[in-house]
């Protein structure tokens, strides 16, 4: 088919090349602008953009399509049989959903209709869910509101933001491929979603990291493991109060009911923090200005003795 490709992150790149590889002509990929970043400030392109330059696919980089109309009637001029949008980043205006002529479809990462919105992935780990995965819908004006087409589920396990992404992705990548053929022979089946079963998924925060030790020990390990590696999972420790981040560690009943964020226990390995409920041992970990590292590798060049707090 004739497929405009929209999306902007790793997650979307992933998509777009699979679409790429399983045959399908690309007329043109829409990916956010290029913004700068890090502290020389250089220019960045987004990993779908990187991906349709390598392709030889054009790209359209509009800062906001709903109030461009060149850019929309580059679209139109287009006449594709489809969009997929897989994280994007924009609402897309009615005047661009109605583009296509087998509509708008999207790559979403959760079942719906749960979690709908912009960071679906990181919300499965945050609310103790056991499965997640991937949901085909038809787009319309509403945030993940259209007619599901297809699903497929996937469990969680222990999997961190990065590994759980990686798996959706790939599942998105196969799942949009097989039903892409669905929508170009007229035998999908479009099933409405129940929004009395939604649930929402908000941007993920910065502060949105900082740790809680007032709270369960198992809530914030969830936390470390939703935020890996953004904004990560952190606590402020001494005087100057740097933040260190916790990259991996486990919830444990070790007994203690020591104040809140205090270090109760530290070895060779690892270092164990008190919550109100429960304890975090933890294993690896980061300071501002190095590298992550297993706590033993920090032990031997730094302090972190039992009494210390962490905020």
């Amino acid at each position: 088919m004739n497929i405009v490709f929209m999306g902007t992150p790793e997650f979307a790149e992933v998509i777009l090349r699979g679409l790429h590889e399983g045959g399908h002509r690309i007329q043109m990929v829409v990916t956010q602008p290029d913004r700068k970043n890090g502290r020389g400030k250089h220019v960045k392109f987004s990993p779908v953009k990187e991906t349709a330059l390598e392709l030889g696919i054009d790209v359209l980089q509009p800062e906001n399509l709903k109030n461009d109309i060149s850019a929309v009637e580059t679209l139109k001029a287009l006449k594709p049989d489809v969009f997929v949008v897989a994280s994007y980043g924009q609402i897309l205006p009615k005047s661009v959903l109605d583009i296509p002529r087998l509509g708008p479809v999207n790559v979403h990462a959760s079942l719906l209709p749960k979690l709908r919105g912009a960071s679906p992935i990181q919300h499965a780990i945050l609310d103790g869910e056991e499965e997640t995965g991937i949901t085909i819908m038809r787009m319309d004006v509403g945030l993940d509101t259209g007619d599901m087409i297809s699903k497929r589920a996937v469990k969680i396990g222990s999997m961190n933001y990065t590994q759980l992404h990686d798996v959706l992705a790939r599942e998105g990548r196969d799942l949009l491929l097989e039903t892409l053929p669905l929508i170009e022979n007229g035998t999908a089946v479009y099933e409405k979603q129940d929004g009395t079963q939604s649930t929402y998924a908000p941007l993920i925060r910065k502060e949105d990291g900082h740790l809680d030790f007032t709270g369960s020990a198992s809530r914030e390990v969830l936390k470390i493991r939703a935020f890996d590696p953004w904004p990560g999972a952190f606590a402020y420790f001494g005087e100057a109060g740097e933040a260190m981040k916790f990259w991996a560690g486990e919830a444990v009943d070790d007994g203690t009911h020591d104040e809140p964020g205090k270090v109760t226990e530290v070895n060779n390995n690892q270092f164990t923090v008190s919550c109100t409920e429960g304890s975090l041992r933890i294993t690896e970990i980061q300071v501002p200005g190095k590298k992550r590292c297993p706590v033993s590798d920090y032990l031997r060049g730094h302090s972190l003795e039992k009494g210390w707090i962490f905020r």
